[in-house]
């Protein structure tokens, strides 16, 4: 539903795309819709995310995804296991590391310090903290926190570290497309999405696509990615969706709440380097794929920043893919045996 709420939260996205253009910043149609509308939403500016149409962009991330998923990819599989076996231990520590830190530092309670160590996706967290008896608004603020300061600050890290100047085209325009290459990922997109969203899987809006688009590469019908148009809109509505995650945020909260889950991302970006550099000193990956592949980001947001930086993106989603399924199955086990151990100890 068009609201003038909505309106206002894509002209004042639109206005970041231009600020950041104009300034030769990078990355203009992702950080500058997250600034603006972040910087707005602190202001107490009555600001609301797109909807299903927001949700709906990552599906374009989904069929970017699937569509790298050939024969040789699966021929790469076994040299990629030994990274991937590295992703168990860097949740586990991450993890126990988030709830000690939340728990005896930041004065949280059990459940909640839990659900905001995990590495997991915004919303598979908060929904489990949600049945857990977990504080939600801390959940979904230091969690939007996380993933907004890994949006923000990776782009200016992959520049100066690594010398990618992040200038790479997303794909190719939509005008040198054949109309049957579109119409396959306009399938895999919509397609993919609903059948994962009736059966319930997490991450239903790229997952699903992401699925379907991979069966489709791998049979040899889908053979590009996405239209450049595409991913830069693709861009624009999940900046514009972190930045406006912040609306209603109280001065209590942001010096609680924001702070802590800044403060903790510190930890997270220690964590991630000693994992990228282990990953890289081995030779199992090249250190700017290590470094997006173990950066605790968001599917999405690390799919367009891989895509940009011109990486290896199956490499990097294969480990986002292993850690995002490890937290979705392990972490409500694992909080319900520790519920169980602080039952027994009462």
């Amino acid at each position: 539903m068009l609201t003038r709420a909505r309106i206002r939260t894509v002209g004042i996205a639109a206005l970041g795309v231009a600020v950041f253009s104009v300034l030769g910043l990078p990355l203009p149609f992702l950080l500058g819709p997250l600034a603006a509308c972040l910087l707005a939403a602190l202001a107490g500016m009555g600001l609301q995310d797109t909807g299903t149409l927001g949700v709906g962009m990552r599906a374009i991330l989904g069929v970017a995804v699937g569509a790298s998923i050939t024969p040789e990819l699966l021929g790469r599989v076994p040299d990629m296991a030994l990274s991937v076996a590295l992703v168990p231990l860097f949740v586990l520590v991450i993890g126990t590391t988030g709830y000690v830190f939340f728990r005896k530092y930041c004065g949280y309670d059990p459940a909640t310090a839990y659900y905001c160590a995990m590495p997991g996706g915004f919303q598979d967290m908060v929904l489990f903290g949600q049945e857990a008896g977990a504080n939600v608004r801390t959940l979904a603020l230091i969690h939007a926190t996380r993933v907004a300061i890994i949006v923000s600050v990776a782009p200016f890290l992959i520049t100066g570290l690594w010398g990618v100047p992040l200038t790479n085209a997303p794909g190719a325009p939509v005008s040198e497309m054949a109309w049957d290459q579109l119409a396959l990922m306009v399938f895999a997109g919509l397609v993919g999405w609903r059948i994962a969203k009736r059966v319930g899987m997490f991450g239903a809006s790229i997952l699903g696509p992401l699925i379907l688009a991979g069966i489709l590469s791998m049979t040899g019908l889908l053979t590009v990615r996405p239209p450049a148009e595409a991913i830069i809109a693709a861009q624009f509505f999940i900046g514009l969706g972190i930045g406006a995650q912040y609306v209603g945020v109280t001065w209590l909260e942001l010096r609680r709440d924001v702070l802590a889950g800044a403060k903790f991302m510190v930890v997270l970006a220690a964590l991630t380097l000693v994992f990228a550099e282990a990953v890289a000193k081995t030779g199992l990956a090249p250190s700017l794929e290590a470094f997006l592949a173990f950066a605790p980001g968001g599917q999405a947001e690390m799919v367009v920043l891989t895509l940009v930086a011109g990486a290896d993106l199956a490499f990097v989603v294969t480990h986002h893919l292993a850690r995002i399924v490890l937290v979705i199955l392990g972490a409500p086990l694992i909080a319900h045996l520790m519920r169980k151990h602080d039952g027994h100890d009462k």
